[in-house]
């Protein structure tokens, strides 16, 4: 329809020749601007469009279609104004979300600004605090300062004062001393004035004293050759009196022997009873002083006696041979106690911590006989006192009636050889006193020694000696052993009672002991022991108190470092002699390397030269150790 009222087509413009009188147009002014002249042509009227439409009204009333035609104009009008509708309900939209995005614009500026006004208060606040502090700071500086301004002046007043008062106290001594010289000259010369008057009075008064001293002593003398003289004659006159005062001297010194010798006589009683001897540092025997010092300690002693191991190596971990040997030895020294025999005199020998003390105490207890411990090297200082307190230790052990088992560990500090020429007069007297006391077999004392290195003892103490026992270095099994009931006291009885911070974390612990026993060759007992210790504390210095498996490891390959180190500090004699015959094949430590590139331990290697070397300097030292 649009074609009806003339906008579809172009408009065809006004033929030139038209009539000027012509209804439909005029002619426009000539004078007129541009902008005029449109203005112009908007209002001007196009007779030639109505008559156009006027002749499609006319052509569609004509038309079958004309109806729809009309329909379908007004529902394009309809459409259009739908259109138009929806135009504007977006352009209200848009109005909308332009005054929301409007409204967030503003609360976003308003947040900054407060923000920055936040900012601001914030920086005005801190400045005015710095302003503050420097502001205190500056007065506390300014008062320090006029502080010690002041107590400049006051110390300098006080100085001042000080050196005044000193100078007057220095004056008036002057003067005193000056008045004081003054004085005892003037006294000194009016006494020597008064003596030189006086000389002849007092030369008379001199010689006046001396006569009658003179006769005093005089008399005196005759007095006493009188008393003495009519003594000596009654003496000799009357014989009763004479026997009466030889018998009274007589009684009188031998009451003053009998009185030290009896004093003497009670006190070594009264020590052998109630105290010890000063050489022995330990024993099992009841004694009233240490009693009375360690009350606690001595009931648990007497406890400990009650309670008698079946075995004699309960607890000692050795050798089956020299197990046999040992249980030979406890059962025998029993029956003789039993049977009151003559004990017989031991000697143990070998590297220190392989519990040679241990299985004394135990050998003792066993036994049902008391211990007493004493260390070899307490002897040499105790100089000349040593044969007194020797002879006090044997008379104190003659006293016990269960018997003493007296062990010497270190015996060869002043049991050696009497032809060395270390050894000085106060302990070969010492060593004297003790073969003499050891020269037969006693029922009431057992001799046990301990040493590392028996061939420095002297000749007679080896023929003292009834029995010889070697205390080697435990092997792969006996370790196993130990480390077993180390691992058990120090570690595995703490974590299962609950009351210490300790805690094992879950892992094959037999193997684990295995393995460690396979590291430790050539340990000590006692090494083995510090072990079981370390693995307590390095548990304890934990975070978490947990011992775990790796820390076993390497705190058993510290161990073995150390005991490596150890053995290689040790003296060419001393390898020779003592220590070289358990030292031999000892198996390499086994290499641990990680991620982390742990510190390892560095093996014992041996060059393929010397295995002949080897074998003969073993049987060398084989037959240096049975010599």
């Amino acid at each position: 329809m649009s074609w009806l009222f003339g906008y579809s087509r172009p408009q065809q413009p006004p033929p030139e020749d038209s009539p000027a009188g012509g209804a439909g147009s005029a002619a426009p002014p000539v004078n007129l601007t541009s902008a005029e002249k449109k203005a112009m042509e908007a209002y001007r009227f196009d007779s030639s469009a109505l008559e156009r439409a006027a002749q499609a009204a006319r052509e569609l009333e004509k038309s079958k279609h004309a109806k729809d035609a009309l329909e379908l104009s007004k529902l394009q009008e309809s459409t259009r104004q739908h259109e138009q509708m929806a135009k504007i309900k977006e352009y209200e939209a848009a109005i909308e979300q332009s005054k929301v995005e409007q409204r967030r614009v503003d609360y976003e500026e308003r947040r900054k600004t407060l923000q920055e006004e936040t900012k601001q208060h914030q920086m005005r606040a801190q400045y005015q605090d710095q302003l503050a502090k420097t502001r205190y700071e500056e007065q506390l500086l300014q008062h320090q300062k006029s502080q010690e301004e002041i107590l400049r002046k006051q110390e300098e007043s006080v100085a001042k004062q000080e050196a005044l008062r000193r100078a007057t106290i220095e004056h008036e001594m002057e003067l005193r001393e000056k008045n004081k010289l003054k004085a005892i000259e003037a006294e000194a010369r009016a006494r020597a004035k008064a003596d030189r008057e006086n000389r002849d009075i007092t030369l008379e008064q001199i010689r006046l004293k001396a006569a009658e001293n003179r006769t005093t002593i005089l008399e005196s003398i005759q007095t006493a050759g009188n008393v003495i003289g009519t003594g000596l004659n009654a003496l000799v006159t009357d014989w009763d009196k004479t026997l009466a005062a030889v018998g009274g001297l007589s009684l009188l010194a031998l009451g003053v022997y009998t009185a030290k010798g009896a004093t003497s006589v009670t006190a070594r009683f009264i020590e052998a009873r109630i105290g010890k001897p000063e050489l022995v540092n330990e024993t099992s025997r009841f004694s009233l002083l240490e009693a009375l010092k360690h009350p606690i300690l001595t009931m648990s002693k007497a406890v400990a006696n009650f309670r008698k191991p079946s075995d004699a190596l309960a607890g000692v971990v050795l050798a089956p041979n020299l197990e046999k040997r040992l249980r030979d030895i406890a059962i025998a020294t029993k029956n003789t106690k039993t049977n009151k025999g003559f004990y017989r005199n031991l000697l143990m020998y070998g590297p220190p911590g392989t519990g040679k003390t241990l299985f004394s105490k135990k050998l003792a207890k066993h036994s049902g006989m008391e211990y007493a411990i004493m260390t070899g090297g307490d002897v040499a200082p105790m100089g000349k006192h040593a044969v007194a307190s020797i002879h006090k230790m044997f008379d104190w052990a003659n006293t016990s009636r269960k018997g003493v088992l007296l062990f010497i560990d270190e015996a060869d500090a002043f049991l050696r050889k009497r032809s060395s020429a270390a050894i000085s007069e106060d302990l070969r007297a010492a060593l004297n006193a003790f073969l003499y006391r050891t020269s037969d077999q006693s029922s009431r004392i057992m001799l046990v020694l301990a040493s590392n290195t028996p061939q420095q003892f002297d000749s007679a103490i080896n023929d003292r000696l009834d029995k010889m026992i070697e205390f080697g270095l435990p092997g792969l099994e006996e370790r196993e052993r130990l480390i077993r009931l180390y691992f058990d006291k120090f570690v595995l009885q703490p974590a299962s009672e609950g009351k210490r911070r300790l805690n094992v974390e879950q892992f094959d612990y037999g193997a684990l002991c295995s393995k460690l026993a396979e590291r430790t060759a050539g340990m000590s007992g006692r090494a083995l022991s510090k072990l079981g210790v370390a693995w307590q504390a390095a548990a304890y210095a934990s975070d978490d108190g947990r011992l775990t498996e790796q820390m076993c490891i390497e705190i058993c390959d510290d161990a073995v470092q150390d005991h490596r180190q150890k053995m290689e500090w040790l003296s060419a004699e001393e390898k020779t002699r003592s220590m070289m015959p358990y030292l031999l094949d000892l198996p390499p430590l086994d290499r641990v390397e990680d991620n982390a590139q742990k510190a390892s331990i560095s093996e014992i290697t041996e060059t393929k030269e010397e295995p002949q070397n080897k074998q003969s300097t073993k049987k060398a030292k084989e037959t240096d150790l049975e010599k």
